[in-house]
């Protein structure tokens, strides 16, 4: 039996996957319902993960957008690239699939369920006052603000990354003078962090973001926002494209604000078999990176995989945090050579 703490992203398809494979798993949500949240992009490596994983991708497909290329406008200009099989998912869509998915399996799901507090050494989890002892595997996805990593690791809090981001979306048709089904990102530098706009639109849907180097709000502010709020910080940080933006928030009612936040990979202790973190439980990434969730999808492709052949599951996630500090340190290279 392999039990979950965390019915998000990475937590609900692992469980799918496994359960199809007749590995018995068993998922303890804290919320009733996992549908909240803005838009996210995936890449061509994150679909692959998840039809390696078992979800049909014509359902990945009908619940996203294509982004035909990406486009970077900034102080040298305009540059475009191929899209590299990236789709854009409202969260709430991409939960849909992974549920259905999950669901239609003999994978236990437990919602409005959340874990209070746990034993490490005796491996045991409490869900309010009922006393449980998995017989197996720990797999912590409970996000960020993980319970399991306070208790594994209590010196890798998550850190606040220097941003506020802000999403909007809307389905009222609009029409920009940007290029249809292209993400674009508008910055007012190459330096990492720095305040940036994004945004896409096509017949159906328009999706933008918001960047701004700020003080962090309270944590109880993370979340809904009427869009007036936010009008004029996100003018006042990127002043260069007032048209663009007002077109757009025109036809926006609220917004999702967030902390931008990392865990650091630095230091971490190693990964144990009993009790393992996965996705942003272990490695949160700032949204300004565009890969948090692929890197916990791809942790879950690993954890299925280590699982499936009977692997030790501590040395597959030592070697996924040596491949991620590799692509970040490749990354913040490139930043510093201008190449983004």
């Amino acid at each position: 039996m392999v039990t979950i703490i965390g019915g998000g992203i990475a937590g609900t398809v692992l469980a799918g996957a496994l359960a199809r494979d007749g590995l018995p798993a068993t998922v303890y949500e804290r919320r009733s319902t996992v549908d909240a949240g803005a838009f996210l992009t995936l890449d061509a490596r994150a679909n692959a993960a998840l039809g390696e994983l078992g979800v049909d991708r014509a359902d990945l497909d009908a619940a996203s957008y294509e982004v035909r290329a990406l486009g970077v406008h900034d102080l040298a200009g305009y540059r475009a690239q191929p899209g590299a099989g990236r789709r854009i998912y409202f969260r709430p869509d991409l939960l849909r699939v992974l549920t259905d998915f999950a669901h239609a399996t003999s994978a236990a799901f437990h919602y409005d369920r959340p874990v209070t507090d746990l034993d490490i050494e005796n491996g045991t989890l409490w869900l309010a006052s009922e006393l449980v002892t998995p017989d197996g595997p720990i797999i912590a996805a409970d996000g960020i603000d993980s319970l399991v990593r306070a208790h594994l690791e209590p010196d890798r809090p998550a850190v606040y990354s220097g941003q506020v981001v802000i999403y909007g979306v809307t389905t009222t048709p609009i029409t920009l003078p940007t290029e249809e089904s292209v993400l674009h990102f508008h910055r007012t530098g190459n330096a990492r962090p720095t305040d940036a706009f994004g945004h896409l639109w096509n017949d159906e849907t328009a999706v933008w973001f918001a960047r701004i180097r700020r003080p962090p709000i309270p944590m109880a502010d993370n979340g809904f926002h009427p869009v007036d709020v936010w009008a004029e910080q996100i003018h006042t940080a990127l002043p260069t494209i007032p048209e663009l933006i007002d077109s757009l928030l025109a036809i926006t009612d609220k917004v999702h604000v967030s902390n931008a936040r990392d865990v650091p990979l630095t230091h971490p202790r190693p990964p144990r078999d009993d009790v393992i973190l996965c996705g942003d439980a272990d490695h949160a990434i700032s949204p300004a990176a565009g890969v948090g969730a692929r890197d916990a999808i791809e942790d879950a492709a690993a954890l299925y995989r280590a699982l499936v052949a009977e692997r030790s599951i501590a040395e597959t996630m030592a070697t996924r945090r040596d491949q991620i500090r590799a692509e970040r340190a490749e990354v913040a290279e490139a930043y510093r050579r201008g190449r983004f």
